[in-house]
């Protein structure tokens, strides 16, 4: 019988991780605020990472379960917005649905905001667990 070593069936890059790491201790006020509503499963039972590596992408927020996928942009964004629709697009050719508000939304809608994704959590059908890997509460 051979020796079988488990492993990760990914490894991420180190700056990817490093970077994602960085992002989580920096949030912004607008990040904050919404990892506070989110953590949890504030809503609807979906538990919510935050700054999870994508790809070669860093997602803010994302859900495995629904593959639901939040972002908070801020005024740096405008300029990227070209960047911003090829990574949606990358986003959505892996079946992952974005959502995307700007901080001062987050800050000053709160309660619209939330409700926008409370509404795409209840709509957005779960993923079966077989679809999820090994099986284990991953959502």
């Amino acid at each position: 019988m051979e020796d079988y070593t488990p492993h990760h069936p990914e490894k991420l890059p180190e700056d990817l991780r490093t970077w994602a790491r960085e992002m989580r201790v920096g949030m912004t006020d607008a990040e904050a605020l919404l990892w506070r509503l989110l953590r949890d499963r504030r809503i609807e039972g979906a538990k919510f990472r935050r700054q999870h590596p994508m790809g070669r992408y860093i997602l803010d927020f994302y859900c495995v379960k629904k593959k639901l996928c939040i972002e908070l942009d801020g005024g740096q964004h405008s300029d990227a917005a070209g960047y911003d629709v090829q990574r949606d697009q990358w986003l959505n050719k892996q079946g992952i649905r974005v959502l995307r508000f700007w901080n001062n939304q987050m800050l000053m809608e709160t309660e619209s905001v939330m409700e926008m994704i409370y509404m795409t959590i209840i709509e957005t059908p779960s993923r079966p667990l077989a679809e999820e890997g090994r099986g284990e509460d991953c959502e």
